[in-house]
């Protein structure tokens, strides 16, 4: 399966691949971005979420573990789920919550913390390493089914140098 590595500068590479991603998301997609405290993970969602064209603040739903907003992907509008596992104490609380159910062929879900919910959430499309490196961050994106493929051959994003 393809994949991508990358090393961001800072935040102004972090927005820039947000907004790649954001162009090139389909709905039904499933991310899981994995890294320590600090790594970018809410950053880069952020910036994913404001370049799919959604206005408001984005905050980390550390506490709420899940937050939804509307996005535009191919003119069409789809829920994206940002879920953030870090504070779950079991996996049987991610099936107790319901939130399995968002897991489907419209929504995108992308989750922070996936090994908190693991084995009771689905396997992602897209798995995101993230880790700090000096002053940026390196990235890594494994695509981990067809959709996911299907993603990063959409993803147009070069670094700046």
């Amino acid at each position: 399966m393809p994949h991508f590595t990358t090393h961001l500068h800072d935040e102004a590479g972090t927005n820039a691949l947000g907004a790649a991603l954001a162009r090139a998301l389909l709905p039904g997609l499933s991310i899981h971005l994995q890294g320590d405290l600090g790594a970018g993970k809410t950053a880069l969602t952020r910036a994913l979420l404001h370049a799919a064209g959604y206005q408001g603040h984005v905050k980390s739903p550390t506490y709420t573990l899940a937050e939804p907003y509307a996005i535009r992907i191919d003119q069409q509008t789809v829920e994206l789920i940002h879920f953030d596992l870090y504070r779950m104490a079991s996996p049987d609380e991610f099936l107790e919550a319901g939130f399995r159910e968002h897991f489907n062929s419209t929504n995108v879900c992308i989750v922070e913390w996936p090994e908190k919910g693991a084995p009771a959430l689905p396997e992602p499309d897209i798995r995101v390493l993230l880790s700090v490196s000096g002053k940026g961050r390196d990235v890594e994106l494994q695509a981990l089914s067809d959709k996911g493929s299907q993603c990063l051959a959409r993803l147009k994003f070069a670094p700046n140098l």
